[in-house]
Formats: C-alpha cells, sequence, structure tokens
C-alpha cells in the first residue's frame, strides 16, 4: 500500500485562481474603464441599479415576471453582447440589453420614476 504525497500548505488549490480584483484591474484603462468602455464598479459609488428581469418588464418587452424568466433562461437574452441566463443579473447605467431583434441602452432616464 503506497502512502499520499505529504500535503503542500503553500499549493492550495485556491492559489491558481486570480483575485478577482486582480482581473478587473487588468481589464481597465487608465480611466477605470473596462474593455467595452462603461464606468466599472468603484467601491462607495452610488450608481442605479436596475434587475434584468426588471427591465425587460419595464421597457415592454415582456408582460410578466414569468415571461421574463423563461426567456432568460433560455438563453434569448443578451447584456452588453453575451447570453445572460441570470434573471437577477443586475444592471446598470450604459448596460445594453437585447432580445428578439430589440436593443435597450439603460441611460438616466431609464432609472426614473
Amino acid at each position: 500500500m503506497t502512502t499520499p504525497p505529504p500535503h503542500d500548505a503553500s499549493s492550495q488549490a485556491g492559489d491558481s485562481l486570480p483575485r478577482q480584483d486582480s482581473v478587473a484591474e487588468n481589464a481597465s484603462g487608465p480611466e477605470g474603464d473596462d474593455a467595452s468602455g462603461r464606468l466599472r464598479d468603484r467601491p462607495g459609488e452610488d450608481r442605479p441599479m436596475m434587475r434584468l428581469d426588471d427591465v425587460l418588464k419595464r421597457c415592454g418587452l415582456v408582460g410578466t415576471g414569468g415571461q421574463a424568466k423563461i426567456w432568460i433562461q433560455d438563453g434569448q437574452v443578451r447584456v452588453n453582447g453575451e447570453v445572460e441566463t441570470r434573471r437577477r443579473k443586475q444592471l446598470f447605467l450604459g448596460d445594453i440589453v437585447e432580445t428578439m431583434g430589440q436593443r435597450v441602452v439603460l441611460d438616466e432616464s431609464f432609472f426614473e420614476c
């Protein structure tokens, strides 16, 4: 019977993954914009936010939250050019939502009640 090699505390599984904040630093430009040109999250900055399913309902693309859920889970909705399957995805000023041939850019007027 062979014994397993001794555990090396310096080579834990989590050590090989990059820190999330270092990924954001690498993707940002000199003014703090991400690769798409939108402002990235900044700690302490108060920005308007709305969930993806609420955005679909508010702009009239769907009639109910249930319909929004189905469209999102089926992969029929893109956020900033990428398929998004999380209905509670938080969206911010400047984000772009596309579905069923419609495109919505979230501007300041979108967040006004």
